[in-house]
């Protein structure tokens, strides 16, 4: 079967854009994250809500999130329509919203989500691809019942796996990501990938350190107290690029991000930002969920559950 025309490009081994996205590496801020309220709170409320043309300013946030300490819940000042919007959620919080339906997979999904062996990773599978669908529909003002979700493999040549795209939206990208318990998505207009893991996985051999990490990251991770949080930190990012299409599995040890800031350490659940080339780069601790996650987009990101410290008196 040829190529679908909607399918996304896929520039997997590229070295980049020529385009000149200024800086190479750049943190905007770090911004706390509510470890009460849920990630996936404001996509599934808004999941019937048309907020085609509308500023994303203008829902309400405090139906939304919960503020720390008085904090007013506010989204960085970006129009919907030049946004990528991503989300993290445990695969129980999705499953248990009645917006999310199992019924809304194709046919060819279910039969890739009833090959698992384990029924753990079968709703993990179906979480993330039900919550990519509600990140869709907030992007495209429709709900996720309309949002029809395709895969296309570009090593194989084959579709029903690979990365995802929404065929009759081409403007719109995708990406999803699931791993233990815990899902992830993210809907833009341009170029994107979304990669979540476990907090504290087992460690990684010194072999697989070699084969992902740049040489300078190779000797942020010699010099940091935390060597395998340090490489989780890059992979998640390496990941997410492979899913924007910036580099692939074979080549992503030539991508060096040792530049980045790394997250700092703490508790705390946060969110960080920087720039690495086009992309902007939004790293993730959710310590409450467990989940180290990024996001890469050539869009600014809204992560859903951000907020920031309370406005002083002479703000208001």
């Amino acid at each position: 079967m040829p190529r679908p025309s909607a399918r996304p490009n896929a520039r997997s081994g590229v070295r980049g854009s020529s385009e000149d996205p200024g800086p190479r590496t750049s943190v905007d801020h770090e911004l706390p994250l509510d470890s009460s309220a849920d990630l996936v709170n404001a996509i599934l409320v808004s999941a019937n809500r048309s907020l085609a043309g509308k500023p994303l300013q203008r829902a309400p946030a405090r139906r939304l999130f919960t503020g720390v300490g008085g904090a007013q819940a506010v989204r960085p000042r970006v129009h919907p329509a030049t946004a990528a919007y991503a989300t993290v959620s445990t695969t129980a919080e999705v499953l248990n919203h009645p917006a999310a339906r199992e019924g809304l997979l194709t046919p060819v999904e279910r039969g890739r989500a009833a090959r698992f062996r384990h029924e753990a990773s079968r709703l993990d599978f179906v979480a993330a691809h039900l919550l990519v669908r509600l990140c869709a529909g907030r992007v495209l003002g429709v709900e996720a019942a309309d949002i029809e979700l395709a895969q296309y493999c570009d090593e194989c040549a084959q579709h029903g796996h690979g990365r995802p795209y929404v065929p009759n939206h081409p403007d719109v990208r995708v990406s999803l990501s699931h791993t233990r318990g815990v899902v992830a998505a993210a809907a833009g207009p341009s170029a994107l990938g979304i990669d979540v893991e476990l907090l504290g996985r087992r460690k990684v051999d010194s072999a697989v350190l070699e084969q992902v990490l740049s040489r300078g990251e190779l000797c942020l991770s010699g010099r940091s107290a935390n060597p395998q949080g340090v490489f989780m930190r890059q992979w998640v990012r390496k990941e997410a690029l492979v899913k924007a299409g910036r580099t692939s599995r074979d080549t992503m040890r030539e991508v060096d991000l040792s530049g980045l800031p790394l997250m700092p350490g703490g508790s705390g659940t946060s969110v960080l930002r920087s720039r690495f080339e086009k992309f902007h780069v939004l790293d993730l601790a959710d310590r409450r969920r467990g989940a180290l996650a990024a996001v890469v987009s050539a869009a600014p990101v809204l992560l859903t559950g951000e907020i920031r410290p309370p406005l002083s008196p002479a703000s208001h």
